[in-house]
C-alpha cells in the first residue's frame, strides 16, 4: 500500500488520491459537494510561500483551501 501523507504536505504539481476525509460537518459536506471524496484525484496547482493556503483541482473545479482545510485531507500518490 502507498504511504499515506496529507494534502498540505503535497508539493506544486503533483497527484494524489484522496483516501480519507477528517472533517466533520458542514465543512466534510461543502469539500464532497465539490468533489473532494474518497478516491477522487486531487492535483496541487498552487501553494503560498507559506503553505498558509493550497490551490487544488479536483476534476474540473478549482479549489482554495486554507492549511487547517488541507491537514485534515489524507492522500496518497496515484
Amino acid at each position: 500500500m502507498d504511504t499515506m501523507t496529507l494534502l498540505s504536505a503535497c508539493a506544486k504539481g503533483g497527484t494524489v488520491k484522496v483516501v480519507k476525509i477528517n472533517a466533520t460537518g458542514p465543512l466534510k459536506q461543502r469539500l464532497i459537494s465539490f468533489g473532494l471524496m474518497k478516491g477522487a484525484e486531487v492535483k496541487m496547482l498552487e501553494c503560498a510561500i507559506s503553505k498558509s493556503t493550497f490551490e487544488i483541482k479536483v476534476g474540473n473545479v478549482s479549489l482554495a483551501l486554507r492549511k487547517e482545510e488541507a491537514e485534515l485531507i489524507e492522500v496518497c500518490d496515484v
